[in-house]
C-alpha cells in the first residue's frame, strides 16, 4: 500500500516474503536459518505450522465471507435466506437461531443499512486478507499495493458503518449489552488504528512494521468468524444457553486469541536475528519481574470477582482463565527458546509482549470501576468487559512498544552516520545491558 522504499538496511524486513515496500532483506546472513528455526519453520523434517496455519485461515475466510455478505437479509427481509443462519439452525437448533433473530431485530432495525454495509464489506475483507498475504509472500508488489489501497479503503468503509450503529445504540440497550458494546468499540477503534499506523509505516518505508500493524488488524476483523465458529461450537457445552450469553462467554478470550494470532504471524514471518541500531533491551528481568507480579494481583482479582457472581461467573472466569494460561505459556517458552537459540530481536519482541500479556489483568482490574463509575454498570457488566478488552488493548500497546524499538534503532543508526560513529546491533552480546 506504500510507495517504493530504500533499501536502507534499518528498515529491511528480512522476512524473505516480499512485503509490500520491496525494502532491501536483512544484512544478517544469519536470518533465515535461524528465524526457521525459532518460528518452527525450517526446511527440516516436521510439519510447516505456518503454512498450516495460513491455509486454514484462508479456509475460514473464504467459507465466512458468503455468511457476512448474506447475515442481514432476514432484518431487512424476514424469510430471507441466510446461509449462516441456515448453518446455525443445523448446527445447533432452529429454536437457537429464532430467539437469536427475534433478540437482534430491534438493536439493529435502528441502523440497518450502515449494518448492512459493515456487513456486506466486511465478508470483502474476508477476501483481500489471503490475497494480501498470498502477493506479499509471493512478491506481488504492484498486486499486493493495489489490493492494499482497496482493502484499507474497504476497513475504513465498513467500520464507519459499524460506527454508525454503536453510535445510534446506547450501551444497554445493544445486543448482549452494554458489555458486547464495550468491546465491539474497541475492536473497531483497534481496526482503523492499526490500518492507519500500517499505512504510515509502509508510506514511510518500514515493511517489517507494516506488516506488524496490518496482522494485527486482520487478527480483529477475525473476530468477526471466530465468534460465529463459538455460536456452533459453545451451545452444545453449554445446553440452554441463549446466544447472548453465548457472546458473553466467547469474549473472555476471542480477544486474546487473535492478537495471539496476530503475533505469532509477525514473528513467523521476521526472520531476522539482530535489528540495526538496537542494542540492549527494554525489557530488563526486574521489569519483568515486576510486570508478572503486577498480572498475579489483576489476575487474583479478577477471580474472586468472578467467584462471586456464582455460576455463571465461575463459567465466564474458566472461559478467560485457560487461554489466557496457554497463551503465557507459549509466549513465555518463545522468549526463552529465542534466547537460547541466540536470536536476539526475537527474544526482545517476544518479552515485549509477554510483558504485554501480564499486564493485561492489571489493566482489566483497573478498567472495572472505571466503567462502573463512568458508564453506572453493575459489576457482573463490567468485568465482562474489562476482561474482554483487556488483551487487545495491552497487545496494541505491545506492537506499538516494539514499533518505537524499531524506530529508536533508525535514529541510533542516522546518529552514528552523522557522526561517524560504527554501528552497533541488538546482537547475542549484551542482550541484558546497553553497550
Amino acid at each position: 500500500m506504500g510507495r517504493p522504499t530504500s533499501t536502507d538496511t534499518s528498515t529491511g524486513t528480512g522476512t524473505g516474503t516480499g512485503t509490500v515496500t520491496g525494502a532491501g532483506a536483512s544484512t544478517d546472513s544469519r536470518a533465515g536459518t535461524r528465524g526457521a528455526t525459532e518460528t518452527g519453520g525450517g526446511a527440516g523434517g516436521g510439519i510447516a505450522w505456518g503454512r498450516v496455519s495460513a491455509v486454514a485461515v484462508t479456509a475460514v475466510c473464504l467459507v465466512y465471507a458468503p455468511i457476512a455478505m448474506t447475515e442481514l437479509w432476514p432484518y431487512a427481509a424476514p424469510g430471507a435466506p441466510a446461509i449462516g443462519e441456515w448453518l446455525l439452525g443445523r448446527s445447533v437448533s432452529p429454536e437457537f437461531v429464532a430467539e437469536a433473530v427475534r433478540d437482534r431485530m430491534g438493536p439493529y432495525s435502528r441502523s440497518l443499512v450502515p449494518l448492512i454495509v459493515h456487513s456486506v464489506l466486511g465478508g470483502l475483507l474476508m477476501l483481500l486478507g489471503p490475497v494480501q498475504l498470498l502477493s506479499a509472500v509471493r512478491r506481488r508488489v504492484r498486486l499486493h499495493r493495489i489490493t492494499g489501497t482497496v482493502f484499507a479503503v474497504t476497513v475504513y468503509v465498513s467500520m464507519a458503518g459499524a460506527a454508525l450503529y454503536l453510535l445510534r445504540t446506547p450501551p444497554a440497550e445493544a445486543f448482549s449489552g452494554a458489555a458486547f458494546w464495550i468491546v465491539l468499540a474497541t475492536i473497531l477503534v483497534g481496526t482503523v488504528g492499526s490500518v492507519t499506523f500500517g499505512i504510515i509505516a509502509a508510506l514511510r518505508g518500514f515493511p517489517d512494521l507494516h506488516q506488524r500493524w496490518l496482522l494485527l488488524c486482520y487478527g480483529f476483523l477475525m473476530t468477526a468468524p471466530l465468534l460465529r465458529l463459538e455460536w456452533g461450537a459453545l451451545p452444545p457445552l453449554y445446553p440452554g444457553l441463549p446466544l447472548q450469553d453465548v457472546n458473553r462467554v466467547a469474549i473472555m478470550h476471542l480477544g486474546a486469541l487473535v492478537v495471539f494470532g496476530a503475533l505469532l504471524a509477525s514473528r513467523a514471518l521476521d526472520r531476522r536475528t539482530s535489528v540495526p541500531g538496537l542494542t540492549g533491551t527494554w525489557i530488563p528481568g526486574p521489569v519483568l519481574v515486576a510486570a508478572h507480579l503486577a498480572g498475579a494481583a489483576g489476575l487474583g482479582w479478577i477471580t474472586y470477582a468472578f467467584l462471586d457472581q456464582g455460576a455463571q461467573g465461575r463459567r465466564l472466569l474458566v472461559a478467560y482463565l485457560v487461554p489466557y494460561l496457554l497463551i503465557h505459556a507459549v509466549i513465555a517458552f518463545r522468549a526463552s527458546r529465542a534466547r537460547r537459540q541466540g536470536s536476539p530481536w526475537a527474544r526482545e519482541e517476544w518479552r515485549l509482549h509477554l510483558a504485554a500479556q501480564c499486564l493485561a489483568p492489571a489493566f482489566s482490574a483497573v478498567t472495572v470501576p472505571v466503567l462502573e463509575r463512568t458508564m453506572g454498570l453493575d459489576r457482573l457488566t463490567s468485568l465482562i468487559a474489562g476482561v474482554g478488552i483487556g488483551a487487545g488493548m495491552l497487545a496494541y500497546a505491545a506492537v506499538t512498544v516494539v514499533s518505537l524499538r524499531i524506530l529508536h534503532g533508525r535514529e541510533v543508526l542516522a546518529r552514528q552516520r552523522e557522526f561517524g560513529g560504527a554501528g552497533d546491533t541488538l546482537g547475542p552480546v549484551g542482550e541484558g545491558e546497553h553497550r
